[in-house]
């Protein structure tokens, strides 16, 4: 009973807290509903960003990769940093100054109207059918192992995820299509709190049981029983998934998290709505701090639960619930269980958000209805949110199947449109002559190679092929722009949307971030703790 109690007490405040927070707030409008009211101060977006990106694939997926293999599944957060410090210093300055809403918004302005909808298109099927169904089901996942849902309830694990499916998915819509961007930054925040003490007390409280309940003891053990490959994040240049070769850090790793943090739209709104550029750059800067927090209570978990449960796990992605259960007090569980909800609601509830902007704001009034009134465009939002969420929830049982982990499921089929999307936004940026019909057959070509290598017997990891492809997507918009410029040489030009003013701090804070990364990744190296 305390523990569903606790659950409730948590979460019930977070819901408070944001109704509280955002009852004052026009809804009725475009800018209210999906860039809350463009007020969002640099706090608040990095805490939205942060929980945006961790929910329980990043918990339980990294967890179970370095559970299996060693501690390179952390440079997927830790490598984040650099693309959080190119969005702050490269992407936003543009994307404010352009004063957008969407991403393909900016695409439309630098190209056509048939850009904006493929690259929408992209976004809403990928969303729906491969990132929201994997939040719930990493969610499921980890709380059917925590609190055996199945055995209690007499059902099969298949039957128990997907009734929690059902359950998570619905409490995040409620957020997401009733309370609009604000309402998901501040939960986001709120939840945020939580999850750094929370994600923190699991690989404290577990070091501590090895130690007898002394840490420093318990650490000496962790250190000298884990073998010391486990610690090492720098991976052979063969290394196949879900280990990271180490080549790819400076190539398919860098432009796959520059694709996720600086052109994805669940992850770029927050910043989009920013009060002035100052406060965004903050934001992306202070979330590129946190990535480097990461190692320390996600990446690390998994060779914790290796201390504890060897290799006799059944499933690499139980690592995580599977230590959750085994070092919590019973008494503490349900806040660990609404800190955990809270991630699952703050990355789908985020999600399907951008879902609903996608479709709004790029096929509903431009296609359906360009006469139609911020209030009405709301409502098509809600109820198409609403078709989303239904969706997503009867994919994300099947997400049981994927075949190399959840965290591989994900990027892999990201891998799809991600190379050519951060291609396009780029040769946007920094041409003015490549012409709309370059970003048309680069997405083509891209779509046609990438599923050839899913095809062909190629023992080559995927990010490998990300490299090869990314260079590739940029040189055919360049061609094309070459062979059959535009007319008219195309101008950004400033919206007046926000302030455009830099944050003054934001070039030697992103210098010492830098240097930071570089300390993290020889702690887990032979330089480090793997030798």
């Amino acid at each position: 009973m305390i523990i569903f109690l606790t659950f409730i007490a948590f979460t019930g405040l977070v819901a408070l807290l944001s109704w509280y927070k955002t009852r004052d707030d026009n809804l009725s409008t475009k800018e209210g509903y999906f860039l809350a009211g463009r007020g969002l101060s640099g706090l608040v977006i990095a805490g939205s960003l942060e929980m945006t990106n961790l929910s329980t694939e990043q918990l339980v997926g990294q967890a179970g990769q370095s559970y299996s293999t060693n501690m390179g599944a952390m440079s997927w957060s830790v490598g984040a940093s650099i693309a959080l410090l190119a969005l702050a210093l490269i992407f936003l300055p543009k994307y404010l100054k352009a004063g957008v809403t969407t991403i393909p918004e900016f695409l439309e302005m630098r190209f056509d109207t048939r850009t904006r909808q493929i690259i929408s298109f992209l976004f809403l099927l990928g969303y729906m059918l491969t990132y929201l169904p994997t939040v719930l089901y990493s969610g499921a996942l980890a709380f059917n192992q925590i609190f055996h849902l199945d055995e209690f309830l007499g059902l099969t694990q298949f039957q128990s995820i997907a009734l929690l499916c059902v359950g998570i998915g619905i409490v995040g819509s409620i957020y997401a299509i009733f309370g609009g961007l604000k309402a998901v930054a501040v939960s986001d925040t709120i939840n945020g709190v939580g999850l750094l003490v929370g994600g923190l007390l699991v690989p404290v409280l577990a070091i501590s049981m090895l130690g007898g309940g002394n840490f420093f003891v318990g650490i000496k053990d962790f250190i000298t029983n884990v073998p010391a490959e486990k610690f090492n994040s720098i991976n052979p240049a063969n290394a196949l998934p879900p280990m990271v070769p180490w080549p790819v850090l400076f190539l398919g790793m860098v432009f796959n998290n520059c694709f996720y943090w600086c052109t994805n739209q669940s992850i770029i709104q927050r910043t989009l709505a920013a009060k002035n550029l100052g406060q965004a750059q903050r934001g992306a800067v202070f979330t590129a701090y946190l990535k480097l927090l990461d190692p320390f209570f996600i990446t690390i978990c998994g060779l914790i639960a290796y201390r504890y449960f060897g290799g006799n796990l059944a499933q690499a992605d139980l690592a995580y619930p599977s230590l959750i259960s085994a070092v919590i007090p019973k008494w503490m569980l349900g806040f660990i269980a609404a800190v955990l909800f809270g991630a699952i609601l703050s990355s789908f509830n985020s999600a399907l958000n951008s879902c609903v902007t996608l479709y709004t704001l790029d096929f509903h009034r431009p296609l359906f209805n360009k006469a139609a009134s911020d209030e009405h465009l709301v409502h098509i939002g809600k109820r198409v949110g609403t078709g989303l969420a239904i969706v997503s929830i009867c994919i994300a049982p099947f997400v049981i199947n994927a075949p190399s982990g959840l965290y591989d499921f994900l990027q892999e089929c990201f891998g799809f449109y991600s190379m050519p999307m951060l291609a396009i936004v780029l040769v946007g940026f920094y041409t003015k002559r490549v012409p709309a019909i370059a970003p048309k057959v680069t997405l083509v070509t891209h779509v046609v190679l990438y599923s050839l290598s899913k095809f062909l017997p190629l023992d080559i990891h995927y990010l490998y092929v990300l490299s090869v492809l990314f260079p590739i997507d940029l040189a055919i918009m360049l061609v094309i722009g070459k062979i059959r410029p535009r007319e008219t040489p195309f101008e950004l030009q400033d919206s007046e949307a926000v302030n455009l003013a830099p944050w003054k701090y934001v070039k030697p804070a992103s210098l010492a971030c830098f240097i930071l990364m570089l300390c993290v990744y020889a702690l887990f190296s032979p330089l480090g703790l793997a030798k």
